[in-house]
Protein backbone atom coordinates (compact mmCIF):
# COMPACT_ATOMS: atom_id res chain seq x y z
CA UNK A 1 0.00 0.00 0.00
CA UNK A 2 1.14 3.53 -0.73
CA UNK A 3 2.00 5.95 2.07
CA UNK A 4 -0.93 8.33 1.32
CA UNK A 5 -3.40 5.44 1.55
CA UNK A 6 -1.89 4.17 4.81
CA UNK A 7 -1.99 7.64 6.36
CA UNK A 8 -5.60 8.05 5.17
CA UNK A 9 -6.53 4.88 7.06
CA UNK A 10 -4.73 6.23 10.12
CA UNK A 11 -6.63 9.53 9.79
CA UNK A 12 -9.90 7.57 9.62
CA UNK A 13 -8.92 5.80 12.83
CA UNK A 14 -8.28 9.11 14.59
CA UNK A 15 -11.57 10.56 13.34
CA UNK A 16 -13.45 7.46 14.53
CA UNK A 17 -12.40 8.13 18.14
CA UNK A 18 -14.51 11.30 18.19
CA UNK A 19 -17.49 9.56 16.62
CA UNK A 20 -17.47 6.51 18.89
CA UNK A 21 -16.46 7.85 22.30
CA UNK A 22 -20.10 8.33 23.30
CA UNK A 23 -20.72 4.60 22.92
CA UNK A 24 -17.83 3.67 25.22
CA UNK A 25 -19.80 3.33 28.45
CA UNK A 26 -16.86 1.73 30.25
CA UNK A 27 -15.10 5.14 30.29
CA UNK A 28 -17.64 6.70 32.64
CA UNK A 29 -17.83 6.86 36.40
CA UNK A 30 -15.81 8.12 39.34
CA UNK A 31 -12.98 7.59 40.09
CA UNK A 32 -11.65 8.14 36.57
CA UNK A 33 -11.56 5.15 34.25
CA UNK A 34 -8.23 3.31 34.29
CA UNK A 35 -8.35 3.43 30.48
CA UNK A 36 -8.46 7.22 30.40
CA UNK A 37 -5.64 7.57 32.92
CA UNK A 38 -3.53 5.03 31.02
CA UNK A 39 -4.25 6.90 27.78
CA UNK A 40 -3.07 10.12 29.42
CA UNK A 41 0.13 8.40 30.57
CA UNK A 42 0.82 7.13 27.05
CA UNK A 43 0.38 10.62 25.62
CA UNK A 44 2.72 12.10 28.23
CA UNK A 45 5.36 9.48 27.34
CA UNK A 46 4.98 10.47 23.69
CA UNK A 47 5.44 14.16 24.57
CA UNK A 48 8.69 13.63 26.47
CA UNK A 49 10.24 10.81 24.43
CA UNK A 50 9.25 11.91 20.94
CA UNK A 51 7.62 15.34 20.58
CA UNK A 52 10.14 17.29 22.66
CA UNK A 53 13.21 15.57 21.09
CA UNK A 54 11.72 16.29 17.64
CA UNK A 55 11.19 19.90 18.63
CA UNK A 56 14.81 20.14 19.75
CA UNK A 57 15.93 18.56 16.46
CA UNK A 58 14.11 21.31 14.55
CA UNK A 59 16.52 23.83 16.06
CA UNK A 60 19.51 22.07 14.52
CA UNK A 61 18.23 22.50 10.97
CA UNK A 62 19.91 25.11 8.80
CA UNK A 63 18.09 28.34 8.14
CA UNK A 64 16.64 28.85 11.60
CA UNK A 65 17.56 32.34 12.77
CA UNK A 66 16.92 31.81 16.45
CA UNK A 67 17.01 28.43 18.15
CA UNK A 68 14.52 29.54 20.79
CA UNK A 69 11.75 30.31 18.32
CA UNK A 70 10.13 26.87 18.27
CA UNK A 71 9.97 26.75 22.05
CA UNK A 72 8.26 30.15 21.92
CA UNK A 73 5.70 28.74 19.48
CA UNK A 74 5.19 25.67 21.71
CA UNK A 75 4.67 27.95 24.69
CA UNK A 76 2.18 29.98 22.67
CA UNK A 77 0.26 26.79 21.90
CA UNK A 78 0.13 25.87 25.58
CA UNK A 79 -0.97 29.37 26.63
CA UNK A 80 -3.63 29.58 23.89
CA UNK A 81 -5.25 26.30 24.90
CA UNK A 82 -5.00 27.19 28.58
CA UNK A 83 -6.84 30.46 27.96
CA UNK A 84 -9.59 28.70 26.01
CA UNK A 85 -9.90 26.01 28.68
CA UNK A 86 -10.24 28.58 31.47
CA UNK A 87 -12.97 30.41 29.57
CA UNK A 88 -14.88 27.21 28.89
CA UNK A 89 -14.52 26.05 32.48
CA UNK A 90 -15.79 29.36 33.84
CA UNK A 91 -19.02 28.97 31.88
CA UNK A 92 -19.61 25.24 32.32
CA UNK A 93 -19.04 25.42 36.06
CA UNK A 94 -21.45 28.30 36.43
CA UNK A 95 -24.29 27.23 34.14
CA UNK A 96 -25.06 23.63 35.01
CA UNK A 97 -22.59 22.08 32.61
CA UNK A 98 -23.83 23.70 29.39
CA UNK A 99 -21.83 26.61 27.99
CA UNK A 100 -23.38 29.35 25.80
CA UNK A 101 -23.23 28.66 22.07
CA UNK A 102 -20.38 31.10 21.44
CA UNK A 103 -18.26 29.36 24.10
CA UNK A 104 -19.19 25.97 22.67
CA UNK A 105 -18.02 27.02 19.21
CA UNK A 106 -14.85 28.58 20.59
CA UNK A 107 -14.04 25.25 22.26
CA UNK A 108 -14.93 23.16 19.21
CA UNK A 109 -13.18 25.55 16.82
CA UNK A 110 -9.94 25.46 18.81
CA UNK A 111 -9.91 21.67 18.82
CA UNK A 112 -10.86 21.56 15.13
CA UNK A 113 -7.78 23.69 14.38
CA UNK A 114 -5.72 21.37 16.58
CA UNK A 115 -7.07 18.36 14.66
CA UNK A 116 -6.33 20.01 11.32
CA UNK A 117 -2.67 20.26 12.32
CA UNK A 118 -2.60 16.64 13.52
CA UNK A 119 -4.18 15.41 10.28
CA UNK A 120 -1.84 17.55 8.20
CA UNK A 121 1.25 16.20 9.95
CA UNK A 122 0.24 12.61 9.23
CA UNK A 123 1.50 13.11 5.68
CA UNK A 124 4.32 15.47 6.56
CA UNK A 125 6.13 13.99 9.54
CA UNK A 126 9.90 13.76 9.20
CA UNK A 127 9.88 9.97 9.66
CA UNK A 128 11.53 6.93 8.16
CA UNK A 129 9.24 3.92 7.93
CA UNK A 130 5.78 2.98 9.11
CA UNK A 131 6.49 2.48 12.83
CA UNK A 132 6.83 6.21 13.72
CA UNK A 133 3.52 6.93 11.96
CA UNK A 134 1.77 4.17 13.91
CA UNK A 135 3.25 5.43 17.19
CA UNK A 136 2.16 9.00 16.33
CA UNK A 137 -1.36 7.83 15.52
CA UNK A 138 -1.56 5.55 18.54
CA UNK A 139 -0.44 8.22 21.00
CA UNK A 140 -2.72 10.89 19.57
CA UNK A 141 -5.62 8.44 19.28
CA UNK A 142 -5.31 7.76 23.01
CA UNK A 143 -5.06 11.49 23.62
CA UNK A 144 -8.20 12.01 21.50
CA UNK A 145 -10.01 9.42 23.60
CA UNK A 146 -9.32 11.40 26.77
CA UNK A 147 -9.97 14.86 25.31
CA UNK A 148 -13.14 13.78 23.47
CA UNK A 149 -14.51 12.26 26.66
CA UNK A 150 -13.73 15.48 28.54
CA UNK A 151 -15.36 17.63 25.85
CA UNK A 152 -18.44 15.44 25.92
CA UNK A 153 -18.73 16.09 29.66
CA UNK A 154 -18.44 19.84 29.06
CA UNK A 155 -21.07 19.93 26.28
CA UNK A 156 -23.35 17.02 27.05
CA UNK A 157 -25.97 17.46 24.33
CA UNK A 158 -24.11 19.48 21.75
CA UNK A 159 -21.16 17.09 21.50
CA UNK A 160 -23.15 14.15 20.09
CA UNK A 161 -25.28 16.33 17.84
CA UNK A 162 -22.59 18.55 16.36
CA UNK A 163 -19.10 18.63 17.85
CA UNK A 164 -18.05 15.05 17.14
CA UNK A 165 -18.78 15.43 13.43
CA UNK A 166 -16.87 18.72 13.18
CA UNK A 167 -13.86 17.32 15.06
CA UNK A 168 -13.75 14.09 13.06
CA UNK A 169 -14.05 16.02 9.79
CA UNK A 170 -11.22 18.34 10.84
CA UNK A 171 -8.79 15.42 11.08
CA UNK A 172 -9.70 14.26 7.57
CA UNK A 173 -9.59 17.80 6.19
CA UNK A 174 -6.13 18.20 7.71
CA UNK A 175 -5.00 14.99 6.00
CA UNK A 176 -6.44 16.17 2.66
CA UNK A 177 -4.68 19.53 3.03
CA UNK A 178 -1.42 17.70 3.76
CA UNK A 179 -1.85 15.73 0.55
CA UNK A 180 -2.61 18.77 -1.58
CA UNK A 181 -0.52 21.55 -0.01
CA UNK A 182 3.14 21.56 0.98
CA UNK A 183 4.51 24.27 3.25
CA UNK A 184 8.17 25.23 3.81
CA UNK A 185 10.09 23.19 6.37
CA UNK A 186 10.28 26.07 8.82
CA UNK A 187 6.50 26.52 8.78
CA UNK A 188 6.04 22.78 9.20
CA UNK A 189 8.28 22.83 12.25
CA UNK A 190 6.24 25.74 13.57
CA UNK A 191 3.02 23.73 13.25
CA UNK A 192 4.70 20.84 15.03
CA UNK A 193 5.86 23.15 17.83
CA UNK A 194 2.36 24.59 18.32
CA UNK A 195 1.03 21.02 18.48
CA UNK A 196 3.57 20.13 21.19
CA UNK A 197 2.34 22.96 23.42
CA UNK A 198 -1.30 22.10 22.81
CA UNK A 199 -0.84 18.40 23.54
CA UNK A 200 1.06 19.14 26.76
CA UNK A 201 -1.71 21.36 28.11
CA UNK A 202 -4.62 19.19 26.98
CA UNK A 203 -3.17 15.98 28.37
CA UNK A 204 -2.39 17.39 31.78
CA UNK A 205 -5.65 19.32 32.20
CA UNK A 206 -7.54 16.04 31.82
CA UNK A 207 -5.43 14.26 34.45
CA UNK A 208 -4.68 16.89 37.10
CA UNK A 209 -8.03 18.24 38.37
CA UNK A 210 -8.82 16.72 41.76
CA UNK A 211 -12.47 16.07 40.92
CA UNK A 212 -11.44 13.71 38.11
CA UNK A 213 -9.91 11.36 40.73
CA UNK A 214 -7.34 10.11 38.23
CA UNK A 215 -5.74 6.70 38.64
CA UNK A 216 -2.05 7.24 39.27
CA UNK A 217 -1.18 3.55 38.86
CA UNK A 218 -2.88 3.38 35.46
CA UNK A 219 -1.23 6.65 34.45
CA UNK A 220 2.22 5.26 35.33
CA UNK A 221 1.45 2.02 33.50
CA UNK A 222 0.52 4.00 30.40
CA UNK A 223 3.77 5.98 30.64
CA UNK A 224 5.83 2.81 31.06
CA UNK A 225 4.11 0.80 28.33
CA UNK A 226 4.14 3.49 25.64
CA UNK A 227 7.55 4.73 26.70
CA UNK A 228 8.93 1.22 26.20
CA UNK A 229 7.42 1.07 22.71
CA UNK A 230 8.95 4.42 21.80
CA UNK A 231 12.39 3.47 23.12
CA UNK A 232 12.26 0.13 21.31
CA UNK A 233 11.43 1.91 18.06
CA UNK A 234 14.39 4.32 18.24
Amino acid sequence: MSLPFITFLLALGLAAVYLLVGAMDFLGGTPRSIWLSAAGGAAVAYIFLHLLPELAAAHARKGVDSEIIYFVVALAGLVAFYGIERRVRRHTEGEGGEAPREIFWLHVGSFATYNLIIGYLLLNLDTDGLAPLILYTGALGLHFLSSAYGMRLDHRHSYDATARWVLAAAVLLGWLTGWLVQVPRMWLDGLFAFLVGGVMLNVMKEELPYERQSRFGAFVLGVAAYGSLLLAAT
